[in-house]
């Protein structure tokens, strides 16, 4: 079973790699047993369970994984580094920063919590400040995410398997264009403080880590197995923002309003489903 996580991904045009890394990718891409794209998801959710229940666990992998999601669009070779062991550092930060002491060594004894955490620090140390190209959220979507998509741009594939998914693609100058224009939007009609901290933090990882040309990929991931196929044909998440955006932009109040409520509703039933038994 995946984990009920969603993703918000980057892919560059293999172009935009230096020359080494360029070669590697791409003798990566047309290399024979890779996962297909649909199932990619499951094999890196397969390497992270290895490391996770071997005695002791490895949090993060001592190298960077040389793994990557790929995609060909107009016959263009777009590459999305894993980062495995970046993002594992974040995480377990988080998890550690969130966690208290004696319930997080239950997960993780303390040999390996210091190990990780001193192997991210030496990381940082170096001056390396690169952000992942790949962002995660547990259990919900966070608002901002359907924010850089049209509802055109969905692909719903409905299955008993690993393959089941709902996610959006679209050109990362496309996406920034959208969320430059729901910010003005915002600011225009309530003001300054309408633009949320997480709306600003996306532009912001945007405008780091994605080349001009780049890809963004909006991935339900684990959560379409928590929801019904019904659930999943009427998710309009991604219109109904883009609507209620336009409808603010022209003084619709009413129909912000309703929108917003469908929106909380939908996304706070599905996030209640973490406390379920």
């Amino acid at each position: 079973m995946l984990p009920y996580t969603a993703y918000l991904r980057v892919y560059q045009p293999i172009t935009s790699f230096s020359p080494y890394d360029r070669e590697y990718w791409e003798r990566y891409a047309a290399s024979k047993g890779l996962p297909e794209r649909i199932n990619a998801l499951a094999a890196e959710q397969t390497e992270s369970l290895g490391r996770i229940i071997t005695s002791p666990p490895v949090v993060a992998p001592a190298q960077e994984s040389r793994e990557a999601y790929l995609r060909r669009v107009d016959d263009r070779l777009y590459v999305c580094p894993r980062q495995t062991r970046l993002r594992s550092w974040r995480a377990f930060a988080e998890f550690s920063s969130a966690t208290p002491k004696p319930l997080a060594e239950a997960f993780v004894p303390s040999r390996e919590a210091l190990r990780v955490a001193a192997d991210y620090r030496r990381w940082r140390g170096s001056g390396a400040r690169t952000p992942p190209g790949i962002l995660s959220s547990n259990w919900t979507i966070p608002v901002p995410w359907f924010v850089p998509f049209e509802h055109q741009e969905r692909c719903l594939v409905l299955s008993s398997g690993t393959t089941r998914t709902l996610l959006y693609l679209t050109r990362t100058a496309q996406a920034r264009h959208r969320l430059e224009h729901t910010a003005m939007v915002l600011r225009d009609n309530i003001g300054e403080h309408a633009v949320s901290k997480s709306t600003e933090e996306l532009m912001t990882w945007l405008e780091a880590v994605a080349h001009p040309a780049s890809l963004l990929e909006l991935d339900y991931g684990g959560l379409p197995h928590l929801l019904s196929d019904d659930h999943l044909n009427e998710d309009r998440s991604v219109a109904e923002i883009s609507d209620a955006i336009e409808a603010l932009a022209k003084g619709d109040g009413g129909r912000v309003v309703r929108l917003r409520k469908r929106i909380t509703h939908r996304w706070r039933s599905v996030r209640a489903l973490e406390h379920a038994n």
